[in-house]
């Protein structure tokens, strides 16, 4: 169906004004549709504003269609004044909910409202102007992205966009004043600072109007000093760095061509310097670090030697359990060691960043910012399940970020298309409001509300502002407010729908009366959701039905807050509750999701919901740079985003792929009972790859190059072609040369939209060629120019790249974006990157990037950790294998990555190796026949070398020895329990096709609600639990057998008891935060825990005797006891 949409149907073509804009087409494109808004009914139906469609809708409804936006008559056809039209349609697109979907139109509904509280902030959706001034019009006039009246007469009479659009019907005259309306009265041209450089005004120039503001400096000084600082500042003087003062073009005997005199202090002219800087850890420590693995390498070869050399023949069958155990985890060891051998850190320097994109220079008076956007990614799909709350935080997170708000999108996915979402997301928009500002003028960290209001300690610390008390309470108070509406929109929701869908059934009851229709059964009307403005939700519905459930809904895009203006948005001490003079009030750009859903269609989980949002975001905002966090993931450091952009915009950051940052977690317990932390992966693991090809993608606080993402391999900086000093943007074509033009639908779909930003992207992606070195760059300046204004097609563009259909015989998911078919498609797109030659960046800041949450249930972690293990055997079982890989790919790196997908299947040995203890045990037998003095030495050696490995990488990850203990307890928990299942699962799964999901058979409430870490102790029974519970009593069980009977020899074998106990201790041991998770709160354990560990337990105990019974039972024992 997807190579139908390039074909315009007859009835299109017919119709008229059909010379607009095509959805599916690039904005120049000669043949497209016809781009209208229209009006929903209150029951759901769109009618739109024009006579002659009215007449045609009969027509439209027939065969397939392109998509279409139904919306009043466009600026194309109208005698209307281009940049009052531009506003206008950005107005009508931010005030709009698009919908489309396969086979189906695409509508703008304009909505008068978004939500029932008032929006106040000009680019928020539903926000209204002052009132029209037409008689009998209760209109708003529109307002810009700077919250000023769009008036398009000089007069400034105030009216509405339908009373205008009337006005140019009828007579053309402005009502105010009636005169003709001027075409070009508003120059909205903004200076081009890309070039060429404007001279600044000289001291005693007229046109500065401030020659008294030195005099008037000097006067406010107190004693005989002159602050030249504060002049310099007051009256923007003409020296000082960023200020350079340009003497008449004649002075310089230059040809006036506006070039720069020579002379100028340009950003290039400045010693260059590197926005990063790799630190190598230090010989002291890296030294040992290395000479230990060897040293344990080599030992460990002599020992598994000996211990094939030297068979226990009296028990030949533990002999060989405990030699393969032995030789799967020395080949596991290395596979995780060997990657280890070269950690390094790395340091940022942000002042460095600001000086070259943001520091003003002739060139650029204003210091608009050089730096390329950003699109952030959110992603949710479960209201129930993720709460709107939680979300709401991290989107203002987001929208706080300290980076140029032109520059910054935000986009959220809501894969559950669910109207408490959309509603939530509209309230955090509109309170967003107050808090960003809030934040920017008190440097407020973190920019979490409900974070930042839960830290304990002193709140005015390092606060300068006298009136920041005075703003805090009454944020607080704002905040406050705002969770009582987002907790309290559910029950609105429920009570809206039930008051509109009760008003329904009265009107067809009234309707059948009226036509003399038996009303004796009872009326059934559809029990549909209802937004704020008194329409149906086209989303999923609380009552599923057909085209509004979960899997089944449209396409839904809107624009919650359009793209800010370029220049600063100054507050005012006429704000209506804080004082936010010389706070900037602009907001970044905030973008709603849903896409659509169909049945029928594999939508490919969280993988296909970031493709769809990578699609939309590359047709409105084509950010170079993709930043995706999952929605209890907030951004705990306001500066993050400039940490990672250090790393791509410095020299050879062109072959960059993506910055991954730490996850760090909040609400886990003090003890960190079940390493939820996970110091010891990311501090240690990812530190120690970053010195190789780069660190493993892991699903968030990760920062993306598009261009990397769409498939491409790295650049090649012998490609650049050259004119003059500048580099020049390469086709799409030119960075694979087995890319034909025709083939790139086959790979991207046939949006041309999409494949035009393609090489956009990678050209703004690039580094500033400020250095020699530097051959992959960009020119300076490029980057400062305004972005466009958003038009209706550009928005239904987006709405039909998230449809389910456009997709189909393509390669995303295959080599472009998200890569589909794994569980974790986060390790495999890495993976892929990797392979295609880019290499990737690990970014530790000195104040954590993002913090986020993490299960501290038992139940709940052990499922986590299935999950992860389950893509890892998917992993090792598919064509993304490491061992598969290119030769692009290095080997410690290929390592690395066969660890990934072969580390599950060291359960099966590690299940084995736990069960030897008892066995040895209860045999009275061990590993090795006698306790050969080459033997103890060698097992000394290999521990003496772990421990000191363990104190080395303590030393040079910063990981706390207890972190790494809980690390090493959790490995053994995990990998007899969720590490066993997964490979289970991946077997049945290869081998005949058996999906098998473990789930939670029973749950148990915790007593103590205001506990923070009561999930803790919470005992939820699974299927998982029992291989650790059956190892930890048969090790128990067999203590006290071997312990008995020794007791009862007359020649007691203390040694063999004390080696089969020693190692039966250490299982256990490790299995004591399990045991504790066991336990609860007060040892209320499910009875099933017991039972079943119990008979398991007893099962194998009496197997075992019935298999290998006591053969010299008489001759030990001294008394008439015997045991079995």
């Amino acid at each position: 169906m997807a190579s139908l949409t390039n074909q315009t149907s007859k009835k299109s073509m017919k119709a008229p004004g059909s010379a607009g804009v095509g959805s599916q087409g690039n904005k120049g494109s000669a043949i497209g549709q016809t781009v209208k808004f229209a009006r929903r009914t209150s029951s759901g139906r769109y009618v739109s504003l024009s006579r002659e469609d009215l007449d045609m809708s009969g027509e439209f409804s027939g065969d397939y269609m392109n998509y279409t936006v139904h919306i009043p008559p466009t600026p194309d056809n109208q005698p209307m004044d281009t940049s009052v039209a531009a506003k206008a349609e950005e107005q009508y697109v931010s005030n709009s909910l698009f919908t489309g979907g396969f086979n189906s139109v695409t509508r703008a509904h304009l909505m008068d409202k978004v939500i029932d509280s008032e929006v106040s902030h000009p680019q928020m959706a539903g926000s209204k102007g002052s009132s029209c001034a037409m008689p009998v019009c209760d209109g708003k006039v529109m307002k810009d992205e700077r919250g000023n009246d769009v008036i398009p007469c000089e007069c400034r009479f105030k009216i509405c966009r339908d009373c205008y659009m009337d006005a140019q019907k009828d007579t053309g005259l402005c009502p105010g004043c009636k005169e003709p309306y001027k075409v070009g009265e508003i120059d909205d041209e903004i200076p081009n600072y890309s070039n060429s450089a404007l001279s600044l005004p000289g001291p005693d120039d007229p046109k500065r109007g401030r020659n008294n503001n030195m005099s008037m400096t000097k006067r406010n000084q107190s004693g005989d000093q002159f602050d030249h600082n504060k002049w310099l500042f007051e009256t923007q003087g003409t020296y000082g760095y960023g200020n350079a003062y340009w003497p008449p073009d004649d002075v310089y005997g230059d040809d006036g061509d506006g070039g720069a005199p020579k002379g100028t202090l340009e950003s290039g002219d400045k010693p260059w310097r590197p926005i990063t800087r790799v630190i190598d850890i230090p010989a002291s420590i890296i030294s040992p670090y290395r000479l230990l693995i060897v040293v344990r390498l080599v030992v460990l070869g002599f020992f598994l030697t000996w211990r094939v050399r030297h068979p226990n023949n009296e028990a030949i069958w533990l002999w060989l359990m405990s030699i393969v155990c032995e030789i799967w985890f020395a080949f596991s060891w290395i596979l995780d060691q060997l990657p280890k051998v070269h950690p390094i850190n790395r340091v940022t320097y942000l002042d460095v960043l600001r000086d070259k994109f943001e520091m003003p220079c002739p060139s650029n008076p204003t210091g608009r910012s050089d730096l390329p956007g950003v699109d952030v990614f959110v992603s949710t799909a479960d209201p129930e399940k993720e709460p709107p709350l939680v979300t709401a935080n991290t989107i203002l997170s987001i929208l706080a970020v300290d980076y140029p708000v032109e520059k910054l999108s935000c986009y959220i996915s809501d894969d559950g298309g669910a109207l408490l979402t959309f509603e939530a997301m509209a309230e955090a928009a509109s309170f967003a409001d107050l808090w960003v500002p809030f934040c920017r003028k008190h440097d407020i960290e973190p920019r979490n509300p409900e974070s930042y209001f839960s830290l304990k300690g002193d709140p005015t610390k390092n606060k300068s502002r006298l009136d920041f008390v005075k703003d805090r309470r009454r944020i607080k108070r704002e905040y406050d407010e705002f969770k009582v509406r987002i907790n309290g929109l559910p029950d609105s929701i429920r009570r809206r729908s039930d008051a509109f869908n009760a008003r329904e059934e009265m009107k067809m009851l009234k309707h059948m009366r009226e036509s003399g229709a038996e009303t004796l059964e009872p009326i059934k009307v559809q029990k549909a959701t209802w937004m704020a403005d008194g329409t149906h939700w086209p989303g999923t519905w609380a009552t599923p039905s057909r085209d509004h459930a979960k899997g089944d809904h449209a396409g839904i895009l809107q624009v919650m807050l359009k793209p800010p203006s370029s220049d600063p948005l100054m507050g005012s001490t006429e704000d209506k509750l804080l004082d936010f003079t010389d706070v900037d009030r602009r907001l970044p750009m905030f973008v709603y999701m849903s896409r659509e859903k169909r049945p029928g269609y594999d939508h490919n989980k969280k993988a296909g919901a970031m493709n769809a949002l990578v699609r939309s975001s590359a047709v409105l905002s084509n950010g170079p740079f993709m930043l995706n966090l999952d929605c209890d993931h907030y951004i705990f450091n306001c500066k993050a985003v400039r940490e990672g952009m250090c790393f791509m915009m410095d020299r050879g950051g062109e072959d960059i792929c993506y910055i991954q940052f730490p996850q760090r977690f909040e609400g886990i317990d003090p003890s960190d009972r079940y390493a939820n932390h996970n110091t010891v992966f990311f501090d240690g693991n990812m530190r120690a790859l970053d010195g190789l090809q780069g660190p493993v993608y892991v699903g968030t606080g990760c920062m993306f190059r598009r261009f990397a993402l769409y498939g491409f391999e790295p650049p090649k900086p012998d490609k650049v072609v050259e004119k003059g000093s500048e580099t020049e943007a390469l086709k799409t074509t030119d960075f694979d040369p087995d890319l034909d033009v025709n083939l790139l639908p086959k790979r991207f779909g046939n949006s041309t939209v999409l494949a035009e930003s393609i090489p956009i992207a990678e050209y703004h992606a690039r580094p500033i060629a400020d250095h020699p070195a530097v051959k992959y760059g960009r020119p300076p300046g490029i980057l400062r120019a305004p972005r466009e204004p958003l038009d209706a097609t550009t928005v239904a563009e987006a709405v039909s790249v998230i449809s389910c259909w456009y997709e189909d015989k393509t390669e995303w998911g295959d080599r472009v974006g998200w890569i589909y078919g794994s569980v974790t498609e986060d390790v495999v797109t890495g993976y892929r990157m990797h392979n295609r030659g880019w290499r990737s960046v690990y970014c530790v800041t000195k104040r954590d990037a993002f913090r986020g949450s993490a299960p501290i249930n038992l139940t709940d972690r052990l499922h986590q950790v299935l999950r992860w293990a389950t893509g890892s055997v998917e992993i090792f079982f598919s064509r993304n294998n490491a061992l598969l890989g290119s030769t692009k790919i290095k080997v410690l790196q290929r390592l690395a990555y066969l660890n990934v997908g072969i580390y599950p299947f060291t359960s099966l040995f590690l299940i084995v190796y736990c069960f030897l203890p008892a066995l040895s045990l209860f045999s009275g037998q061990f590993i090795v026949q006698t306790l050969d003095v080459a033997f103890l030495a060698l097992l000394l050696t290999i521990s003496l070398c772990l421990v000191g490995l363990a104190l080395l990488e303590v030393k040079w990850s910063g990981v706390g020895l207890e972190e790494w203990w809980r690390n090493e307890q959790f490995w053994l928990i995990s990998g007899t329990s969720a590490h066993l299942a997964a490979v289970v699962q991946g077997l049945l799964k290869v081998i005949a096709g058996i999906e098998i999901s473990f789930t939670l058979t029973s749950k148990s409430a915790g007593d103590d609600v205001d506990d923070i870490y009561a999930d803790l102790y919470l005992v939820k029974w699974t299927s998982l639990m029992i291989p650790p519970i059956v190892i930890g009593m048969i090790n128990i069980i067999a203590i006290v057998v071997a312990f008995s009977r020794t007791i009862y020899e007359q020649v007691p074998q203390w040694s063999k008891f004390i080696g089969g106990a020693f190692f039966s201790f250490w299982v256990l041991a490790h299995l004591y935060p399990f045991a504790k998770g066991l336990m609860g709160r007060r040892g209320k354990t499910p009875t099933i825990v017991f039972v079943w560990a119990g008979l398991i337990a007893i099962t194998l105990s009496l197997l075992y005797v019935a298999i290998n019974p006591a053969s010299n039972q008489d001759s030990n024992l001294t008394t008439g006891f015997t045991f079995p």
